[in-house]
């Protein structure tokens, strides 16, 4: 079955180098040439957006957020999203996928930073003041290096790309700081796991396998970093999931129950139920009156 929103990868934007690895543009240019932005969908990459003018809002799996300048975005991959801006907005957006960073850094990944590292974290932060001029350089150092042929010129981008995420991570305030590393690597390949699993996978003992640990270990773990259980993190990613085909996709409440894996619509709606309090109709009611 097949689900009613797109999801665009790099080749889908008005890219100046043939790879398709990396974008870089003006915010207002950016929205002028690509409309569909408006308009519900999913990235196979990593995206940044820096607001310095203007107004709007920008929703991300469900969470509204408001659009004011010294705002940045970062979505990870496979995030949701959509935004509605003023005409008057002005910023800078860059994406690129994993390989691009991760090849241009021996001793950091792109899920070092804690912004990309879990979907548990925000997808947003509001930089102080005198900070933003220090990122609206790097960002415009970004845009004129990618639109030049100069000596290094990939290597200076990635440089550049990692000093932004360096300022923007000593002004992001997660929801939870993991500072055992041997935990911190558990969780994040148990998210991976999840992401990959969680529609034919619903019991934390599955996982726990896969990650050659007991389901004890893994609850352990999860609650130390993220204080919930690991079952409570399988059901998040059901659930979001679920919100995103009842409103995006074409299929009915028994298509997307078979999608998700439920042996009968009736236990998904039990679940959804549980989650929101609301019935899958009554949650897109209620969605589309907002």
């Amino acid at each position: 079955m097949k689900e009613g929103f797109p999801v665009y990868s790099i080749q889908n934007f008005e890219t100046i180098d043939s790879r398709d690895v990396f974008y870089v543009n003006y915010l207002s240019d950016h929205v002028k040439t690509h409309h569909f932005t408006e308009f519900p969908h999913k990235h196979d990459f990593y995206l940044t957006v820096l607001i310095t003018h203007g107004s709007g809002k920008h929703e991300i799996d469900f969470e509204s957020y408001d659009v004011v300048p010294g705002t940045v975005f970062m979505l990870k991959p496979g995030q949701m999203h959509f935004w509605k801006f003023s005409s008057d907005i002005e910023g800078f957006i860059f994406f690129h996928n994993s390989i691009f960073f991760d090849e241009g850094h021996l001793t950091t990944g792109i899920k070092d930073f804690e912004f990309f590292s879990s979907l548990q974290n925000p997808p947003v932060v509001y930089l102080k003041q005198q900070v933003v001029p220090l990122i609206v350089g790097f960002m415009r150092d970004l845009v004129a290096e990618y639109t030049q042929e100069r000596y290094h010129k990939w290597s200076k981008i990635r440089s550049l790309i990692n000093l932004i995420y360096i300022e923007i991570g000593r002004s992001y305030v997660p929801i939870y700081h993991i500072e055992s590393l041997t935990y911190l690597k558990k969780v994040r390949q148990f998210e991976d796991l999840i992401e990959l699993n969680f529609k034919f996978m619903k019991f934390p003992k599955d996982y726990a396998s896969l990650l050659n640990i007991s389901e004890k270990h893994l609850n352990r773990i999860v609650k130390n970093c993220l204080n919930k259980t690991s079952g409570a993190m399988i059901q998040d990613r059901v659930l979001l999931e679920a919100k995103r085909m009842l409103m995006h996709s074409q299929l009915n409440v028994s298509e997307i129950s078979d999608e998700l894996g439920f042996s009968e619509s009736s236990y998904f709606i039990r679940f959804f139920k549980s989650k929101t309090g609301n019935t899958p109709l009554n949650f897109v009611q209620q969605y589309m009156q907002q």
